[in-house]
């Protein structure tokens, strides 16, 4: 019994935190506003230790994987996934909205948006994949330009042989120290979470009633479904039953820290714990989890789908013409890949969508809501997701811990 309380005493901690700031934020809401300074602090925490861990996590995996092959491998087989799940969500998404259509959805002229980039697109590319400065990649809003130069870091320290030892050193001793910085920040996940926890349900809560619950009950609905199922399969794919056991074990701890921060980068340092408590090499896991959590993004894939369903809805078009279909699984493609990893982070994706569908201004609102409604569970979808996805790799490349 002693054991279990060990094992489950971070679980049970969060959950406590969790419960006690929902029950503040539906009784009290005017109060949370004097606690989500903990929730505030706590998350400025973790991101600023997730960044440099997605740095050394990355770097160090390619540097010391010992065989050419397998990396090349490894690579190849993550992309496969990562695609390989992000278009079944889209589909099975694009099935159930044709399955249970959606009436009477409308937007609101009253909610205010933000103004879409200016740029041009060739400039928006540029950014997504690098920046202009060193100390720029050091910011979470630039984590796809951070991975790149993390993943050709990793590779130019292996080309360097002996030479670039004492670099393979650090890189590697970095990785460790920002392991156990992430191991200390969480200590107040309780607090943190709990606090951030009760300012989601006083602000969000009250609109799950508006105009988007038959979309956005479609979208939990649809989305829990592939949370049990899909994952299920996915997890019996790649170890059989031991795996379906192995993997909703240890997937309680990030599903809870997703669905109280609502970012996948907050959930990544309990998706790198879960996934070597399963026993995925570290060769792999800190390759895939860090990777997937900019670039795979199953809950994403699927809110696009319905963010353009509904877009379609309210200007009366056919969101099932083939035409229409497969730019939409284009669009969700591209959107689970730009998507950033930080709550509401999908407007970027959103603004896409619009620009390359031509839609009125009239559907930006009911996106933007849509996608800021959907954010919770698509976090778990997102960041959960990995972990699976992770397993999945070690099934067909088998590498050394």
């Amino acid at each position: 019994m002693k054991e279990v309380l060990k094992n489950y005493s971070g679980i049970i901690f969060l959950l406590l935190g969790i419960t006690v700031g929902s029950i503040i934020g539906i009784v009290a809401p005017g109060f949370v506003e004097y606690i989500k300074p903990l929730g505030d602090i706590f998350l400025n925490l973790l991101f600023v230790s997730v960044v440099p861990l997605v740095f050394f996590a990355v770097s160090n995996s390619i540097a010391s994987l010992d065989q050419q092959s397998k990396f090349g491998r490894i690579i190849l087989v993550m992309a496969l996934t990562f695609l390989f799940f992000i278009l079944t969500a889209a589909i099975f998404t694009i099935c159930a909205v044709y399955l249970f259509p959606v009436s009477g959805v409308s937007g609101s002229s009253d909610m205010i948006t933000e103004a879409a980039n200016e740029d041009s697109w060739g400039n928006r590319i540029v950014s997504f994949f690098t920046v202009g400065e060193f100390t720029a990649l050091f910011s979470r809003q630039n984590m796809l330009a951070l991975l790149i130069f993390a993943f050709m870091t990793g590779f130019a320290a292996r080309k360097t042989g002996d030479a670039g030892q004492p670099f393979r050193v650090f890189i590697a001793s970095g990785y460790e120290v920002m392991k156990e910085l992430l191991l200390l920040v969480m200590k107040l996940a309780p607090i943190g979470l709990g606090a951030y926890f009760a300012y989601q349900v006083a602000t969000l809560g009250p609109q799950l009633f508006g105009f988007y619950a038959k979309p956005l009950g479609l979208y939990y609905v649809a989305g829990i479904i592939y949370f049990l199922v899909f994952f299920s399969m996915y997890a019996f794919m790649a170890s059989g039953q031991r795996g379906v056991k192995n993997f909703w074990t240890n997937a309680i701890y990030p599903t809870l820290t997703a669905i109280s921060t609502c970012s996948s980068f907050a959930t990544m340092p309990a998706n790198l714990q879960a996934a070597s408590k399963i026993g995925i090499p570290n060769s792999i896991a800190n390759l895939v989890i860090p990777i997937g959590t900019t670039l795979h993004k199953n809950g994403s894939s699927m809110s696009s789908i319905i963010k353009i369903y509904v877009a379609f809805l309210i200007i009366g078009k056919d969101f099932f013409d083939p035409a229409n279909l497969l730019l939409a699984l284009g669009i969700t493609v591209f959107v689970s890949i730009v998507a950033g990893g930080i709550p509401n982070g999908g407007y970027i994706g959103e603004m896409l969508m619009i620009s390359v569908y031509k839609l009125p201004q009239e559907a930006i609102p009911a996106v933007m809501i849509i996608g800021t409604l959907v954010d919770p569970l698509a976090t778990v979808l997102n960041s959960v997701g990995d972990i699976v996805a992770a397993m999945f790799v070690n099934r067909f490349v088998k590498v050394s811990s």
